[in-house]
């Protein structure tokens, strides 16, 4: 009696199959199903020195961790330093990096001087991430402002950073010069609490020669969401060789200088409303 046919014996063939199926994006089951291999050691050997698919492959978790455990490896750091840099296990760690050189033994004091910079580094995140918690408890007590409470606060924010007129020199004109965007924004707020019309203010930048001052003007437009055309003429701090700069880099956006037209009334008034909150505030002194 004749045998059954062996359905692998045209192994070429299939091979020729299975590879033109793997180049046309076919996963291993796909292949499996197609052809109707299901012996696993055989459709592996289908298939040997043809890669799979980018779509099979799948995103290794820790490929990151490796990545970082080899520099840091280069680098010359031991087993320790890295399973406490990374968080993950020694064992993780020697798979990855076997295959790198040994790093030199360091000398005792530098290695006190690397562990005590280490603590240092975790201290100041342990301190950075106590500021982060309380600032923000901080901001969640004040909840929302009603208009009295903005009112106050903007009658205290003019009086410690606006103009005042003095009696050798009236300037009963309303004018607040600030280099934080926020406190603009503030103040902006407070005067639509005023009904000041914003057609009534004037916009100006104050900045050292030396900035980016087309960059700067751009900046505090968008602040107070106004057209930058429609700012006065930037006033230019002149340069002295003799001091060091640290309002310096991208974040320095020199000031803005704020003006109410026609302000006299305004500018009494708020003196007149700090009077009053000094007078109040005084009377509650123990």
């Amino acid at each position: 009696m004749a045998r059954p046919q062996n359905k692998y014996a045209d192994f070429e063939g299939l091979r020729e199959r299975a590879v033109a199926l793997r180049r046309a994006g076919y996963s291993l089951r796909q292949i499996r199903d197609e052809l109707k291999v299901f012996n696993n050691d055989i459709l592996n050997r289908l298939v040997k020195g043809e890669p799979p698919p980018e779509w099979t492959k799948r995103p290794r978790a820790k490929d990151d961790l490796r990545a970082k455990a080899r520099e840091l490896r280069l680098q010359g750091w031991t087993y320790d330093q890295i399973e406490a840099e990374l968080g993950c296990s020694k064992s993780s760690i020697s798979l990855w990096v076997r295959d790198l050189p040994k790093p030199e033994r360091r000398d005792p004091t530098e290695q006190a001087k690397l562990a005590a910079r280490k603590r240092w580094e975790h201290e100041l995140a342990v301190r950075e991430e106590q500021r982060r918690q309380t600032k923000e408890a901080a901001a969640a007590e004040i909840g929302a402002l009603s208009d009295r409470d903005l009112f106050l606060v903007g009658v205290a924010l003019y009086w410690a950073e606006g103009t005042k007129d003095k009696p050798h020199a009236r300037r009963e004109r309303v004018t607040f010069v600030n280099s934080d965007a926020d406190m603009i924004r503030l103040f902006l707020s407070w005067l639509d609490l005023l009904d000041v019309e914003r057609r009534h203010i004037t916009y100006r930048v104050m900045i050292h020669e030396t900035a980016d001052i087309e960059s700067a003007e751009a900046y505090w437009a968008d602040v107070v969401r106004a057209d930058r055309n429609s700012f006065g003429k930037t006033t230019l701090k002149r340069h002295n060789p003799k001091t060091v700069r640290k309002n310096t880099g991208n974040d320095y956006h020199g000031c803005l200088v704020l003006t109410v037209r026609q302000s006299a009334v305004l500018y009494r008034r708020i003196e007149g409303w700090w009077t009053g909150i000094v007078a109040d505030a005084v009377t509650r002194l123990r």
